[in-house]
């Protein structure tokens, strides 16, 4: 079995907690995940969802095991948010198998993009996101990567006028949109925008961040670990003790506390394939968050590496 660095960083951290509580129960004692308002409404969201690019594309079959039960742990220990979108390869048609499967779509808060050019391919792009997710209603479309925002934007609080999305927004992944994305913002008429931020890429807490929470827009975050970035970078490094006044005990969850404290950010989503790191990462949603002070020494730590 050939291990990812995810999963050596994670071996790594179970030893150091031996003779402890077993991770599950470990996580389970703590109790229901953290959860932030949505400005643009009147519920909650848990702040760690389940990002599917790249994981989710082509799995059928006996791939679609692990896939079933991260899904079923997810759930169980209080996540909520699922994100995709049509460019995803055909991970809307994998997701909505599973929550078929699972029985779940009540419990979730489905998340898919638009990305097309003109009026009538946004339409049939967004029609098709309801045939592959097996939903009448999705909680939240964004106009992804401000493809043709205007024209997709309007057709998308048409939906929401008819109450078939709940929420609009817009996304990015790269720090050469963020302007237009704080232009955007400012403009009115988004419920959430979604954005690249980490705790070695904090640009948008510049820009984006500040310009959602005055504007009361959420936020998710997506590429919260620079996809493998941040885990290289900690490669062979051991988690400080001091971690532990945050309750953290693995560098995802030190990563991912630093990203869900910052008071704009309502949800971060990463990629989740397998249960084990569903429990890692929802880990990150208990306990302690780090203040002003620690979330400064956290920066201090990994710049340094």
């Amino acid at each position: 079995m050939t291990l990812s660095r995810r999963d050596l960083l994670l071996t790594g951290s179970a030893l150091m907690l031996a003779g402890t509580l077993p991770w599950r129960s470990a996580l389970a004692a703590e109790g229901a995940p953290l959860a932030k308002p949505i400005p643009a409404g009147d519920e909650t969201l848990p702040v760690i969802g389940i990002g599917t690019a790249r994981r989710y594309q082509g799995a059928s079959g006996e791939a679609l095991v692990p896939l079933r039960e991260a899904f079923q742990r997810f759930v169980a220990l209080g996540g909520r948010v699922i994100d995709t979108a049509p460019s995803y390869g055909d991970a809307e048609r994998v997701i909505g198998e599973l929550i078929a499967s699972l029985g779940i779509r009540d419990q979730l808060f489905l998340a898919t993009k638009v990305s097309s050019s003109g009026r009538e391919a946004g339409v049939a792009q967004i029609e098709r996101s309801f045939e592959l997710l097996g939903t009448g209603m999705i909680d939240l479309i964004a106009v992804h990567n401000f493809q043709d925002t205007e024209t997709q934007l309007e057709t998308l609080r048409g939906y929401r006028d008819q109450g078939r999305v709940r929420y609009v927004g817009a996304t990015t992944w790269v720090e050469r949109q963020h302007d237009e994305m704080v232009e955007w913002i400012e403009r009115g008429g988004l419920d959430f925008v979604q954005v690249d931020y980490a705790i070695d890429n904090r640009a948008a807490a510049e820009t984006v961040l500040p310009a959602a929470e005055a504007n009361g827009v959420a936020v998710m975050v997506n590429l919260p670990f620079g996809r493998d970035r941040l885990f290289d970078k900690v490669r062979g490094q051991a988690l400080p003790d001091w971690a532990a006044e945050i309750d953290c005990r693995s560098w995802a969850q030190f990563f991912l506390k630093y990203v869900v404290s910052h008071p704009a950010v309502t949800c971060a989503i990463p990629g989740m394939a397998n249960p084990r790191y569903v429990e890692d990462n929802l880990g990150a949603a208990v306990g302690r968050m780090p203040d002003a002070g620690m979330r400064r020494r956290m920066e201090a730590l990994v710049d340094s590496l």
